[in-house]
């Protein structure tokens, strides 16, 4: 009812004058000043419409039922959830409440062991930085995994330059850790494990309940990023032995700037907070809880709870539709990291003799990545797959395809066609697929040096 009023308000005040459709199907929005009538132009790269959105691991669209949990703390109920003498602040501090309750469920926990934060990113440093911090006198050790999120890698240099020691756990090819080598790794002086429950870029399910029962064996506090996992692969805190998790809203459906922080309460773990200010929440991430953002995130959660099976099998058709589409038009595909330990909705690809940022620059009509939308500007190849032990070559042609809950099979058809057709032409104007294609074994040539 409130999507419905704001959209008739603001045709009535013209600041639209016609509704177009996202490639998704999930919402409508006013043309920008970016397009006219024959297309889009934006950096310097002109395309015909709107592309295909196949990127659902940097971000998803906002479920429009979770738009419309939200509006009302926007216009009507915008009151502090953290004033106490007026009905304003009650409503929302009950909305915060109830929110705090539908995340908690989503991942087997109580409401009192979730904070909320502005995002992952914000969670990651309060579980990697604010354990080590409030230990220090006895902890000076960390376990990680040379594929983590940047934010944890960077977190855990900065604790290096403060005098901790760091270990960098390998992965094998498939992206996952040997857990007889984490076990090795751990010592007395061990005060935090962080490995990711589902990796950004790559899709792999770490075995993240083994990973809790060796924490557990050596009373280590076990932290996950699980930003990629909320919503789409069933969680439960203490199946896990989790002591800290850390959560996302736009990973979900759900709204950008917000996220949150499972906190385990017994046995207790405790955090150095890493902002100073009003004490809200514990007193662990002070500042005013944004209200429509915590019941935007709130709400994508108790659809996640309801629709995560059905999402599942549905997605999984889709990526395999989007895998044999692809794998049975060319040759020299790769899917990087494992595919029987892999969340359905990440398909990141090597496509063998083509340059990938032409192969990017080609698919403008498909909006995909070629790894993490935190690393994309990088020219680098990316530091998963080489952690996977991917040649450079192929690590450069890498491709990350994200499906999710909007996404139709015609956007997956037209994506296979695009690719298909991109892959064939850059091939076509590669010398080393002509030797290929003649017999030549190209790894066993030795180019000349000039």
């Amino acid at each position: 009812m409130a999507l419905k009023l704001l959209r008739q308000t603001l045709i009535k005040t013209k600041q639209t004058t016609l509704l177009r459709r996202f490639s998704t199907a999930a919402a409508v929005a006013s043309p920008t000043e970016y397009e006219d009538t024959e297309g889009i132009i934006m950096k310097g790269v002109k395309i015909a419409g709107r592309p295909l959105y196949l990127d659902m691991q940097a971000t998803s669209p906002v479920d429009p039922r979770v738009l419309d949990s939200m509006l009302p703390f926007y216009l009507s109920r915008y009151g502090n959830p953290h004033s106490r003498t007026h009905l304003y602040g009650w409503e929302s501090e009950t909305a915060v409440e109830t929110a705090r309750a539908q995340v908690a469920e989503l991942i087997g926990a109580s409401p009192r062991e979730i904070v909320f934060t502005s995002g992952a990113t914000e969670s990651n440093n309060i579980s990697v930085k604010g354990v080590m911090h409030f230990y220090k006198d006895k902890k000076r050790h960390v376990i990680t995994t040379q594929t983590e999120h940047k934010c944890v890698l960077d977190s855990c240099r900065h604790l290096q330059q403060e005098g901790f020691e760091v270990t960098y756990l390998p992965v094998g090819s498939d992206g996952l850790i040997d857990l007889d080598k984490l076990r090795k790794e751990i010592r007395p002086d061990t005060g935090l494990v962080s490995v990711m429950a589902v990796n950004n870029e790559i899709g792999v399910i770490q075995p993240v309940e083994e990973i809790g029962r060796i924490c557990k064996e050596f009373n280590v506090p076990f932290h996950t990023d699980a930003a990629q996992a909320l919503g789409k692969i069933k969680i439960d805190v203490n199946k896990w032995n989790v002591s800290l998790m850390s959560l996302s809203g736009h990973k979900i459906y759900g709204p950008k700037g917000v996220g949150a922080l499972y906190i385990r309460r017994r046995p207790r773990i405790r955090v150095e907070p890493q902002m100073n200010g009003g004490g809200q929440e514990r007193g662990i991430r002070s500042g005013t809880v944004p209200t429509p953002l915590v019941v935007g995130m709130g709400a994508a959660c108790e659809l996640a709870m309801k629709e995560m099976e059905y999402d599942e099998r549905r997605i999984k058709g889709l990526q395999e539709r989007l895998l044999n589409g692809i794998g049975e038009k060319i040759d020299g595909v790769v899917v990087n990291g494992s595919l029987e330990r892999r969340y359905v909705g990440n398909l990141n690809l090597s496509f063998a003799y083509v340059e990938g940022e032409s192969l990017l620059m080609g698919l403008k009509d498909v909006a995909v990545s070629s790894g993490s939308a935190c690393t994309s500007a990088s020219l680098e190849p990316s530091y998963v797959l080489r952690a996977l032990g991917v040649d450079e070559d192929m690590a450069h042609t890498s491709i990350r395809f994200g499906i999710g809950r909007f996404t139709t099979e015609e956007e997956i058809d037209r994506a296979v066609e695009l690719t298909v057709k991109q892959v064939e032409k850059l091939r076509e104007m590669s010398p080393l697929y002509e030797m290929v294609k003649e017999g030549i074994d190209i790894k066993q040539i030795q180019w000349a040096q000039h």
